[in-house]
């Protein structure tokens, strides 16, 4: 999938609040290490996993369901297998008409749902993950060592 940087920096700006359904409490897990990011960077993570429902995570609480988040979020990230996707869209799609962005995490793809969510007017991301994408084009992986291409010496 290619997009713009325009594009997806359009995204993360505008995003105040995502919910992240497959969410771990284990740290070392990406999942937990993505929302513990976003949650850092300002962002209001509203963790989804029916397996810690009702427990605390990142300071929020962490529900079983879409259907369960009692607030409107901007983006539900999903961290499933691709097979789990067309349910999640279903259930975002109809929880929130006014939802801006689903984004699939890196190896997660759906077109078939995508293109569902495109066509009720929401921006679809697949096969990428939110934190690469903020550090990337917000000049925080040259920390790592990665060109981001966003910062040059070259005239």
């Amino acid at each position: 999938m290619n997009y713009s940087d325009d594009f997806l920096r359009r995204i993360l700006k505008r995003t105040r609040s995502a919910a992240v359904v497959g969410v771990s409490a284990n740290p070392v897990r990406p999942s937990y290490f993505v929302a513990r990011y976003l949650s850092l960077k300002g962002f209001r993570v509203i963790p989804v996993n029916p397996g810690l429902a009702g427990q605390t995570l990142l300071g929020e609480t962490v529900y079983g369901d879409l259907a369960d988040i009692p607030d409107d979020v901007d983006m539900v990230d999903i961290f499933r297998r691709s097979d789990a996707v067309p349910p999640i869209v279903d259930a975002a799609l109809a929880r929130w008409p006014a939802l801006q962005t689903i984004w699939m995490q890196i190896g997660v793809e759906h077109p078939e749902a995508a293109a569902k969510a495109v066509a009720r007017g929401v921006d679809v991301i697949q096969n990428r993950c939110p934190k690469i994408e903020y550090q990337r084009l917000f000049g925080e992986l040259r920390m790592g060592g990665f060109a981001t291409g966003v910062i040059s010496s070259k005239l």
